[in-house]
Formats: C-alpha cells, structure tokens, sequence
C-alpha cells in the first residue's frame, strides 16, 4: 500500500488502454480472425521465439564474461523475464542481477551493469528500427525525430558508461571526497561503486564487446524473424518491412510505464502500428495477443523450469527482492541520521 503513488499511474494506463481497444475493436471479428490463423506458421513463429530467448542468454553471457554457466544464464535470464511480467517496478531486472550473482558466486553491484548496458543497447537498436521504418510506411517527420533523439540519448548513455569504465579510479576518488564526511556511506557506496565499475570492464574490451554486439544483432534479426511470421499468419498480404514498425511499436509499447509486463501499453501500440498499416483493428488485436501469450510462454516455460530446479516460487523471489530494497534503504536511512 505504501508504494501506491509509485504503481498506480502505470496501472491506470494500462486500464486506459486495455479499455479503448474494447471500445474500438470488434471482439467478434478479433476471434474470427485468430480461428482463421495461419497454424503451420504460427507454430514455427513459436519456435523461433523459444530459439530468441536462448539467443538472448548468450547476449548476457557474454556480457558476463562467461563467468557463470550458459545454463545458469539461460534459467536467469528467463526467471528475469517471468518476474516482470507478474511483479511491478520491473523488478525482473534487479531479480536476474541478484540470482545470477547468488548462483555464479559473483557481486550484485558488478552484475548490474551488464543489464544496463544490455538495455541501452536495446533502446538503441529499437531507435534504429523505429527511424527505418517509420519515414519509409508513414512519412511523419516528428516521428523520425523521435528516433533520432531516442538514438542520440542511447549513445551519449553508452559513452558516459564507456567513460566511466575508463576513468573508474577518477570517478572513485571523486566519490571518496565527497561523502568523506559520512563513513557508512563510503563503505557502503564505495564497495557497489568498485563491483559496478569491474562490471564496466566489458566496455574496456573491444573483442568482448565485438561477440557482444554481434550476439546482440544476431537475437535481434531472430526477433524479427518471429514478428514477421506472427504477422503473415494474420495478415497474408504482409510485407517483411512492416515488421519494422511492429518491433519497433512492441519495443517501445513496452518500455512505457504500465502495469506489469507492459498489459495494455504492447497491445495498443502493436494495434496502432498494424492498424496504420492494414485498417483492420481486430485482426490487428488478435496478432498483439498472439504476441502476449508468446512472451508468456517463453518466460513461464524457461523460467518456470529453473524456479523449480532452484526450488524457488515468484512469492519468496518477491520477498527477497523486497528485503534487498529494504536492506539498502536502511543503508542510505543510517547515513542520513550520521549527517
């Protein structure tokens, strides 16, 4: 209750939205269009999103320096995605960081930035995509526009992070003067800012980040590959261009503040985009659900597995992630009476 301000106005968009596309959209027609799917194709889309998530273990992997197991990643990896699709503040992100750092003997603060430069990259890849496909099926120069800030902020976001990587002991002193007035603080900060900045050490490596960048596109073209056949299965007289768009609207659908997951935000942008590109509304629903309960499938079956093989449950996840929230705030809460 007390974190209402924080989950309300994310949950209030998803119920707008969720709310607008029943008022708009035909649900007859939307279930017409998934009896008359294309199964043969839908099923190897299935594959293909199934051979995405392995793909995207080895992303982190590689970020990680192979220093846990490809397997441990894949399970984490999936239980990440699992977790952000039924618990708030994408918690998921904080879960992978603290089950990969439990299970390979590794430290959270050095974990964290491979997620975070996992993500920018993403930002920038889906501005890439949102600048090629938008200019080329709608012609909107603000929507161009768009993209290119997107993409600016993604690389001024990726050289502040190559920076710090480089001048870590710069950025450490400086942090040592500053709080030298608080001890408790420099302990703690500075014990996270060393683990955070050894995570940083990939962007020193320009082979590492070379395989990084190319398992990176690599999972990316599978993405697209997958969105395209989830379309044609739908839509028969779809062009592969149009999966630009699509990516592109399910990418940033996602990113919006929402409820878990992205319920509500993916589906609407998945139906504006498809709906620009065909008129056909419903069908265009029936395709974002295909891709809900693909996103599903791929993180409760994966991470459904490594739950049960750790013998763990999304409960007692739960609590230790808020435990571990907790445990930092009392950290920061000693500091402030200290001063």
């Amino acid at each position: 209750m007390k974190n209402i301000p924080r989950w309300l106005p994310g949950a209030l968009v998803s119920l707008l939205l969720i709310a607008v596309l029943l008022y708009f959209v035909d649900l007859g027609a939307m279930v017409e269009a998934i009896r008359k799917a294309n199964y043969p194709i839908l099923a190897v889309a299935l594959v293909l999103s199934i051979v995405w998530m392995f793909g995207r273990a080895k992303v982190w992997h590689t970020l990680l320096r192979e220093r846990a197991t490809y397997v441990d990643t894949l399970f984490t990896d999936a239980e990440g995605y699992l977790l952000n699709t039924f618990l708030p503040f994408r918690l998921g992100e904080l879960g992978r960081a603290f089950l990969i750092a439990r299970k390979a003997n590794l430290q959270f603060g050095e974990v964290l930035p491979t997620i975070v430069i996992e993500r920018v990259v993403d930002l920038g890849i889906s501005a890439l995509i949102f600048i090629a496909a938008l200019p080329l099926m709608i012609g909107t120069d603000v929507s161009q526009n768009t993209g290119y800030i997107a993409m600016v902020a993604v690389v001024v976001g990726l050289v502040a992070l190559y920076l710090l990587a480089h001048y870590n002991r710069w950025a450490l002193d400086l942090f040592h003067k500053l709080s030298a007035r608080w001890s408790s603080l420099q302990r703690f900060g500075g014990g996270f800012l060393e683990s955070f900045f050894d995570g940083l050490g990939v962007l020193k490596d320009g082979w590492l980040f070379l395989r990084f960048l190319f398992w990176m596109a690599l999972n990316w073209g599978v993405a697209l590959a997958a969105y395209y056949l989830m379309m044609l299965a739908f839509f028969p007289q779809a062009q592969f261009n149009w999966t630009l768009l699509l990516l592109a609207a399910a990418a940033f659908g996602g990113a919006l503040p929402a409820a878990p997951g992205g319920l509500g935000t993916v589906e609407a942008a998945i139906v504006w985009a498809m709906t620009l590109l065909t008129g056909d509304g419903s069908t265009a629903l029936a395709l974002a659900l295909t891709v809900r309960l693909y996103n599903y499938l791929n993180s409760g079956v994966i991470g459904g597995i490594g739950l049960a093989r750790e013998g763990e449950t999304l409960g007692s996840l739960y609590r230790e992630l808020r435990n571990l929230r907790a445990s930092s705030g009392t950290a920061s809460q000693g500091t402030e009476k200290r001063e």
